[in-house]
């Protein structure tokens, strides 16, 4: 089953907030998140995820990664939960601390606000207008490492980084849950896999044959969609391939274009995202991961940019 909605998911798993870009809620004996989407849905998702817990509250947050996407509203969150604990990698702790890191999420945060406020979800519910807020990680994770929540609960910790370099991905073994948001590519509602890989393609790949092996029943992706049993591996699989083509595709654009990055991004551009007329993300941000990756690409097949 593919779910694109708000609410229980399976397993104690809920969605929070909005599909586009949520939170996720595991409402075990001792709550906790994964992501913290976009700043000013902050209330929208506190909303939700206290319908669910009533007079609990989340004791842990596990980021992904420092993508204004991703952590918007970590901050938010830990003002109406003072105890919780943010957890994300050594990289994020390092990223949200830089005053150019923290610039281009709030500009970026505030460009998305009139976009979100636009969708017939969000109409007339109150968004948060102020500026993205950095905050402080709690806890830095390692790969490998093991959080014990409960007793018969665990997250357990992999460092991903083919999308970022801060990337890190958490599996919960015990209800088979993985929380891999773009580690893994992410389905489009216009049902193209868009691959994620932004700084390292073989990593990337890595990951996706690393998740293909773990005993999956729920995968979250970043937006959109939560895959359950058998569109889990069916997922994995066409998302490898999905990468493995667009990398063939760039290659052959910026050998056919002199290795001109901007004018492989137009044709790619043109390609994805101006004939995709549903949801996306905003073009500001898509152009960004886009060179980036076509960036990186290049390096690969010539060694370095041009």
């Amino acid at each position: 089953m593919i779910i694109n909605k708000t609410g229980l998911a399976g397993n104690d798993l809920y969605v929070s907030g909005f599909t586009w870009s949520p939170t996720y809620l595991v409402a075990a004996g001792t709550p906790i998140l994964f992501e913290s989407g976009y700043s000013c849905m902050g209330r929208l998702y506190e909303k939700d995820i206290k319908k669910v817990l009533s007079n609990k509250v989340p004791e842990f947050l596990f980021l992904t990664h420092v993508h204004y996407d991703h952590c918007g509203s970590a901050a938010y969150f830990k003002k109406r939960f003072p105890n919780m604990k943010i957890c994300a990698s050594q990289r994020a702790h390092e990223i949200i601390q830089r005053g150019n890191a923290v610039s281009l999420m709030s500009s970026l945060s505030k460009y998305v606000i009139p976009l979100i406020a636009e969708l017939p979800e969000i109409q007339n519910k109150e968004l948060i207008t102020g500026p993205f807020e950095p905050f402080d990680i709690d806890i830095v994770l390692k790969e490998e490492q093991t959080i014990s929540i409960d007793e018969g609960l665990s997250v357990r910790v992999f460092a991903t980084p083919g999308h970022t370099r801060d990337m890190l991905s958490y599996y919960i073994p015990e209800k088979k849950i993985l929380i891999a948001t773009e580690s893994a590519g992410c389905l489009g509602r216009d049902g193209h896999i868009v691959s994620e890989f932004l700084v390292d393609y073989d990593a990337y790949i890595r990951t996706l044959k690393r998740f293909s092996s773990l005993d999956v029943e729920m995968f979250c992706q970043g937006h959109h969609f939560v895959f359950t049993g058998k569109d889990v591996e069916a997922f994995f699989t066409d998302s490898l391939r999905a990468a493995e083509s667009f990398k063939k595709h760039v290659d052959e654009l910026l050998t056919r274009e002199g290795g001109t990055i901007d004018t492989v991004v137009d044709i790619i551009k043109t390609e994805e995202y101006d004939s995709n007329h549903g949801i996306k993300q905003p073009e500001r941000a898509y152009l960004l991961n886009l060179k980036t990756q076509v960036t990186h690409l290049a390096a690969k097949l010539y060694g370095q940019s041009k």
